[in-house]
């Protein structure tokens, strides 16, 4: 018997790009099976992460029109990253692979025939890496690839152009719900499970309808969150600086000391002022990513669930636990 897949679509006010969404992936889900690489009772599943437009309503929709189609709904908004992993909780009780993608179809859907090939070639992960970028604007571009050039050299691993399209076995998705951690960040710990992987090369598309659920300012703050929750290079470089910064003043104070002795005791009004900026902005961004990093650690703590599930359509039956790796 082939394996089950399930497709996971996490969807924040997606209605506009839905139907389209829907009638691609239920294509592709179509030829897999036809091919007879995936098990009939393979799905897509929908997670609804507190939209507050129609999008939860077009879900059930066509969980009615055909049960090829699943869904899950938050109890309220929770971020892309909570959802994402609100639907592959729920999926691995039911499939053997799971596929996740984005709704707005700028992920490739026909990769995932050569992702389930790899699949079947022995890799439990399979990343969806961007062949390019040339769709970017050249800001996109630089900081983007600036980004993952710089989680690189803080010693993240990070698989460079991967976002969150990717294929797990089931044996993946669960050792990655091991990972108990509040602030997600999927990208750096998908690749600490540690199984074979590979990735796919695809051309990532124009956004078919709707709007960016990622303006500027949550992808800087993607990219920070990313960075303090795996990295404590930043920490290491406010005690680099702050050692520059000490040994500094102990030459400076041994020039004043000489610069008094010698009767030289006019002093510069310009050095002193950019002195006092200098080191108080020092003070203040340390104190501010020390403070983020604090704020990760008050978070974890509190041990809050994650997302809650208000409720979840699907007609698949549960993978029997003998089964489970």
């Amino acid at each position: 018997m082939s394996d089950v897949l399930y497709i996971v679509v996490p969807c924040y006010k997606e209605e506009a790009v839905l139907p389209e969404t829907s009638k691609r992936l239920k294509a592709k889900l179509l030829s897999l099976i036809e091919s007879g690489k995936i098990n009939p009772a393979s799905k897509i599943m929908f997670v609804n992460d507190g939209s507050t437009d129609k999008t939860w309503s077009i879900i059930q929709e066509l969980h009615k029109s055909n049960e090829m189609f699943s869904g899950v709904n938050l109890s309220r908004n929770r971020g892309h990253q909570n959802a994402l992993l609100a639907g592959i909780t729920t999926a691995v009780n039911y499939a053997d692979i799971i596929v996740s993608m984005d709704a707005d179809l700028q992920d490739d859907v026909d990769a995932v025939d050569k992702m389930v090939d790899s699949y079947h070639n022995g890799f439990d992960v399979v990343y969806g890496v961007r062949s390019s970028r040339k769709k970017d604007t050249r800001f996109k571009r630089f900081t983007a690839e600036g980004f993952y050039k710089f989680m690189k050299m803080l010693g993240v691993d990070i698989v460079f152009n991967h976002a969150d399209y990717r294929l797990m076995s089931r044996r993946a998705t669960e050792g990655l719900l091991q990972f108990g951690e509040v602030n997600l960040f999927l990208r750096g710990i998908v690749p600490q499970i540690g199984y074979p992987w590979t990735t796919v090369e695809y051309e990532r598309s124009e956004r078919f309808a709707g709007e960016s659920k990622y303006p500027l300012k949550k992808m800087i703050a993607f990219a920070f969150d990313g960075i303090t929750s795996f990295s404590v290079t930043p920490i290491r470089f406010i005690f680099k600086l702050g050692l520059v910064v000490f040994l500094a003043s102990i030459v400076a104070l041994i020039w004043s000391l000489f610069a008094k002795f010698l009767g030289y005791t006019v002093s510069g009004w310009t050095s002193l002022v950019c002195s006092i900026w200098m080191i108080g902005g020092i003070q203040l961004l340390s104190l501010g990513i020390i403070g983020e990093y604090i704020g990760k650690i008050y978070n974890e703590t509190k041990r809050r669930p994650r997302f809650i599930i208000e409720s979840i359509i699907n007609d698949g039956k549960p993978i029997k636990d003998e089964h489970k790796i």
